[in-house]
């Protein structure tokens, strides 16, 4: 597997900068006072999984980088074009038609050109998850909402090399967050309550009725602008940099083994247009069953059947 070095990006400073250890040292010295010194040389040496590059994906990885992390696998074979530029970080004219893991990679080391990153040009597969999940610490999820299955599959393998996974979800204008620890939360299928004879249609319900108990967009939202199964949906830059800023959070407690972690069953959501912050516990999932219930009202009002 190729990785992706700094050492070609050297000459790009403007600056001179002796060695990795100066600059490193100069870029993240801000941080210091919120984080101690010790703790950036665990960020630095520590790697996380980004699986996807767009629209929570991007700025997950510019959030961690200047946080300090030093190594990443990142994952994508998509490309961008203009229907991205609403929320994806990589999203500019001059990117339309580049591959988004190419873009990001390069966003990436113009902050910090010491970076260790290792590309999966075919995004995550069943093939390739193993290799994918090798040395992380931590995986955010950031693979598009309707990709079902691989997702699945991500959580399941994760849990199996006791990997912490974060999902940060833009539903609405509100950051949807979970924290899946591989010993202290039920897994990915009993949580959402995935299982035999459900459709495609039904999975990727019981998805988002998981990753949000206490939706504060519903009010808001245009269920017209839904098609679950034409892979459609509305979406928000807004929501998506609240996601990154909440993920990274979680993905730097958990590196540096920080206090405050609160795995699934418990979520946390904060809406900044009703600004509302739910945070509570779902036990059982959507097992539980008013989220049964809810099931059962959204179908019929998404026309599901």
């Amino acid at each position: 597997m190729e990785t992706i070095a700094a050492n070609n990006k050297k000459e790009q400073l403007s600056f001179n900068i002796p060695d990795q250890q100066s600059f490193v040292t100069a870029a993240f010295q801000s941080n210091i006072g919120i984080l101690s010194s010790v703790d950036q040389k665990i960020l630095h040496e520590a790697r996380v999984g980004i699986p996807g590059m767009g629209g929570v994906g991007g700025t997950h990885l510019i959030s961690l980088v200047r946080a300090g992390v030093g190594n990443f696998k990142l994952a994508d074979f998509d490309r961008f074009e203009p229907k991205n530029i609403n929320r994806q970080y990589g999203a500019k004219v001059n990117s339309f038609g580049r591959l988004k893991l190419e873009v990001m990679t390069e966003e990436a080391l113009a902050i910090n050109p010491y970076l260790d990153i290792t590309p999966y040009h075919e995004g995550v597969t069943k093939d390739n998850l193993n290799d994918f999940l090798d040395g992380c610490q931590v995986v955010l999820d950031s693979i598009e909402f309707f990709a079902f299955d691989i997702r699945r599959a991500l959580y399941q393998e994760a849990r199996q090399r006791n990997i912490p996974v974060i999902i940060a979800a833009p539903l609405g204008f509100s950051s949807c967050m979970l924290v899946f620890h591989p010993k202290k939360s039920p897994t990915f299928d009993e949580y959402f309550d995935i299982h035999p004879g459900l459709s495609s249609v039904e999975k990727l319900l019981k998805f988002g009725l998981g990753l949000a108990p206490r939706p504060t967009f519903l009010s808001y939202m245009d269920f017209s602008s839904i098609d679950l199964g034409g892979g459609r949906g509305p979406s928000s830059g807004i929501a998506c940099y609240l996601c990154s800023a909440m993920a990274a959070m979680e993905a730097v407690r958990i590196i540096l083994k920080k206090p405050g972690l609160r795995p699934v069953p418990a979520y946390t959501i904060f809406d900044p247009y009703k600004t509302k912050l739910r945070r509570g516990r779902m036990p059982g999932g959507n097992r539980n069953p008013w989220q049964k219930l809810k099931f059962v009202i959204l179908k019929k009002r998404l026309g599901i059947g």
